[in-house]
């Protein structure tokens, strides 16, 4: 581990050095894309380097006690031992998860798709209320939340939904979103107290910014032109403003509905066809990745990863056996669970790594 540390500690004095050369300097791309580089590595560094500190103090520490007689001296070299002795495995484990491969979508925004699935108009008004969940979570996290799309159902709720988040390590945090969500809960419409369980899907997407490079033929795309309608649509419903793109080599479909006007949603519709292109490219690399696997699972629709239990106040994320009150989580207090999920990810790849 220390040769790795070492290494990492050498190429990112050597990506400074570079990036205070006029032949960089003088290159926006490259300054950016060696920028983004060392800003990769930058919290192994840092730790590694406040590693080497206390490991010179313990050095220093026992090199007074074998050949110093000052009780001053000598006590102040116990406490500092003392302190690194303490410190010092505490700084290796997390060394040893900074050291993991980092997935390079992790600083990305992310797009979220929520659909209601099985239990018709009980699993709309579910994705409506997942929505509300990941929107109270944004707000806490300091997070910026647009909705992109978005389709009522007949009862309320929504058939479809779509939204971006944007904010620090937004994908890293919420990647493990995706996969089927249940509740269990007795619907308003329900006369008989009986508990109903329905279903929702959620596909949680990096953005594909700048930095992403995907190349799109117009003449691949069909573009649909219709009315818009729903919340966002409202105020423009009398055009034929909304848009729906076809990607007719991959069959994928995306439409935007909640922009100003028709430029504004054929932005949107190409962003979101864009995410999704990139989306297919990195799902090859994220299948050989065997924590990914254990926590994204087949993607079966039969598989659900979580369930709401409205009657016992319970959430429970099946993946990792992990549960907490829903009271919380419907404010979007969610963070519990996504540290649960991060810490297996991170326990399951240093038992790969064999570090």
């Amino acid at each position: 581990m220390r040769d790795s540390l070492m290494s990492v500690k050498n190429k990112y004095e050597e990506l400074e050095k570079l990036l205070s050369t006029p032949e960089i300097t003088g290159n926006i791309k490259e300054y950016t894309r060696i920028s983004r580089e060392q800003n990769s590595i930058r919290d192994v560094v840092f730790a590694f380097n406040k590693y080497l500190k206390f490991e010179k103090s313990k050095k220093d520490s026992n090199e007074i006690i074998r050949n110093e007689s000052d009780s001053e001296l000598l006590e102040m070299a116990k406490m500092e031992l003392n302190e690194a002795d303490e410190i010092m495995p505490k700084m290796e484990e997390e060394l040893k998860i900074l050291l993991l491969p980092s997935d390079p979508n992790n600083d990305k925004n992310v797009i979220i798709e929520i659909r209601g699935a099985a239990g018709g108009d009980e699993a709309n008004i579910f994705a409506g209320d997942l929505f509300e969940i990941y929107k109270k979570w944004a707000t806490i996290n300091n997070m910026k939340i647009d909705l992109l799309d978005s389709s009522r159902g007949d009862a309320g709720g929504f058939s479809l939904l779509v939204f971006k988040i944007a904010g620090e390590k937004a994908y890293s945090k919420l990647k493990y979103e995706s996969g089927v969500h249940r509740v269990q809960r007795i619907p308003a419409t329900e006369t008989q107290g009986r508990v109903h369980t329905s279903t929702a899907t959620i596909t949680v997407m990096p953005e594909a910014d700048e930095s992403v490079e995907i190349e799109i033929n117009k003449s691949d795309i069909r573009k649909d032109t219709y009315r818009a309608s729903g919340a966002g649509g409202q105020h423009i419903n009398t055009t034929d403003s909304a848009v729906r793109l076809t990607h007719i080599p991959t069959g994928i479909v995306v439409q935007s509905q909640d922009g100003r006007s028709q430029m504004a949603n054929s932005d949107i519709a190409m962003g979101q066809l864009k995410t999704k292109l990139y989306e297919l490219q990195i799902r090859e690399q994220q299948e050989k990745d065997a924590a990914f696997r254990k926590l994204a699972g087949s993607g079966a629709r039969s598989e659900k990863i979580r369930t709401y239990n409205y009657p016992q106040d319970r959430v429970t994320d099946h993946r990792i056996s992990f549960s907490c009150s829903l009271k919380g989580v419907l404010d979007g207090k969610i963070d519990s669970i996504i540290d649960a999920l991060l810490a297996f990810e991170q326990a399951e790849k240093i038992k790969e790594a064999g570090i």
